[in-house]
């Protein structure tokens, strides 16, 4: 009988071979005889894997995306009685991609971000990876404010008498604010404009002025 072809596996195995190759030489550097090769499988494979080098490469970059979900969600189910606060605290640092074990995919997951810039086909997907992630961000920072307590209501500053109204927290605007800030640090350490300590500091400093 012939032999069954794991074809999820292979793709799987193809879009680690993209990541390596972008990781070392760009996007410009990837090339359907050249992932064939890091693969080890023949031309033949991958064309019958992805009809395309841009199909080839919105696979990729969802494979990317899953990898970096499944360690948020990992993160998570570690410690599942922690509040919702330090739960967010590790969210924005898995996917700020600051550890140094990461560094080799923050430079794939930026190569990827530069292509989409003229790219639809890649750009939209990652609209969808980021709106994902925007949308678990804003229920985290409604369960850390709802743990705060009343003090982040709609009171009215000056007591009774008379005074501004504070506003409530807009999560999602938040969420947004702090997706932003993680994506903007990934960027500042990768080039040395900031050491990952200072990110992280930026981070903290941001998350903590938040869920006050």
């Amino acid at each position: 009988m012939p032999r069954q072809v794991d074809h999820a596996g292979r793709r799987r195995l193809i879009a680690e071979a993209v990541c390596e190759l972008a990781d070392e030489h760009g996007l410009e550097g990837v090339s359907l005889r050249d992932v064939a090769a890091r693969a080890q499988v023949s031309m033949g494979a991958v064309q019958r894997c992805f009809r395309t080098k841009e199909e080839m490469l919105v696979f990729a970059l969802g494979h990317i995306g899953e990898v970096i979900g499944e360690r948020v969600q990992a993160r998570l189910v570690r410690s599942p009685a922690q509040s919702a606060r330090t739960a967010l605290g590790h969210a924005a640092t898995e996917v700020a991609l600051l550890r140094e074990e990461h560094r080799a995919e923050a430079r794939v997951w930026l190569a990827f971000v530069a292509q989409a810039a003229v790219s639809e086909a890649l750009a939209t997907p990652l609209r969808a990876n980021y709106a994902e992630l925007q949308e678990a961000f804003a229920r985290l920072i409604a369960e850390a404010h709802a743990d705060a307590g009343p003090a982040t209501g709609a009171a009215v500053e000056g007591g009774a008498g008379g005074g501004r109204p504070v506003e409530f927290l807009d999560a999602h605007r938040e969420a947004r604010t702090l997706l932003a800030l993680a994506d903007g640090l990934t960027t500042h350490v990768l080039i040395g404009h900031l050491s990952r300590q200072a990110a992280q500091d930026v981070l903290h400093a941001h998350l903590g002025r938040l869920c006050e």
